[in-house]
């Protein structure tokens, strides 16, 4: 059901790390600007490096996900056709990647939401923007560039957010909180072993937070920031809007329970 909405290198033009500007940070050991290509990036768009990204610095790429936008756009979108064959392609190519990648965000959300018998009474509202979001990702790259992103994407959060009441509603009722603090308050915080069930986490800052053991069931995870968090034999099974390119920037190890559409990161395994 998610495979279309992974990243596929093999049928990628390296677009990400390419099109997409980096400064240098803990999560990149150099700058780079956008449409320069990644000085790691080989001719045969592979990365020299990537079985030492963390090693040498790159951990913005290790958790950087494009959710399938990067062959879609090489392979669909332009049709095989390499941004290194021509120039003025390639700059548009660039500005259409980003866009595209955007969408291809909300269709994973989508699709979760719809496989949730939580939300059965609005399926039909879930499956109408889906196909909207999908037919906007197979538009012509000159009507790509125009697309009002913010406005579509503010009617899929509209149907996001009712499905995450939805689904964390009996955890509600029961008295759980929805969210237990804002801002910046989660930082480094100490969460070890903490019943979190149906907790909104979503937009929150995570970083460096300790959630071991903690029992993070149907959380709502939607653009929360995990990076350095850890979540070693934490159980985040039935968590909501949980995505690789989260679970890639956190700690965690072989007893941290994921749901079983993402993967345990090899620096989980080691």
């Amino acid at each position: 059901m998610y495979d279309y909405l992974k990243s596929d290198c093999n049928n990628c033009f390296g677009l990400c790390c390419v099109a997409l500007p980096y400064t240098k940070s803990a999560d990149f050991p150099f700058n780079k600007d956008g449409g320069e290509p990644c000085r790691n990036l080989c001719l045969n768009n592979r990365c020299s490096i990537h079985d030492q990204l963390r090693e040498k610095g790159f951990r913005g790429c290790v958790t950087y996900e494009c959710f399938g936008a990067g062959q879609h756009v090489s392979q669909n979108i332009y049709d095989g056709g390499d941004w290194r064959n021509n120039s003025e392609r390639a700059k548009e190519m660039f500005a259409v990647f980003p866009i595209v990648q955007q969408l291809h965000e909300m269709l994973w959300y989508l699709n979760q939401a719809l496989s949730l018998r939580e939300t059965q009474s609005f399926h039909s509202s879930l499956q109408n923007i889906y196909k909207e979001t999908l037919k906007l990702t197979k538009r012509a790259p000159e009507e790509i560039l125009t697309l009002d992103i913010a406005a579509h994407r503010s009617k899929v959060n509209v149907l996001l957010l009712k499905t995450s009441e939805s689904y964390r509603i009996d955890l509600i009722n029961k008295g759980q909180k929805k969210r237990i603090k804002r801002g910046l308050d989660y930082l480094g915080a100490n969460l070890k072993g903490e019943d979190l069930r149906g907790i909104s986490f979503r937009g929150t800052l995570l970083i460096a937070a300790d959630l071991s053991h903690a029992d993070l069931r149907k959380a709502d995870f939607i653009g929360a920031d995990l990076r350095d968090a850890d979540l070693s034999h934490a159980n985040l099974a039935d968590a909501i809007f949980l995505t690789q390119s989260q679970i890639n920037s956190a700690n965690g190890n072989i007893h941290t329970k994921i749901p079983s559409f993402l993967e345990k990161p090899e620096h989980w395994l080691k």
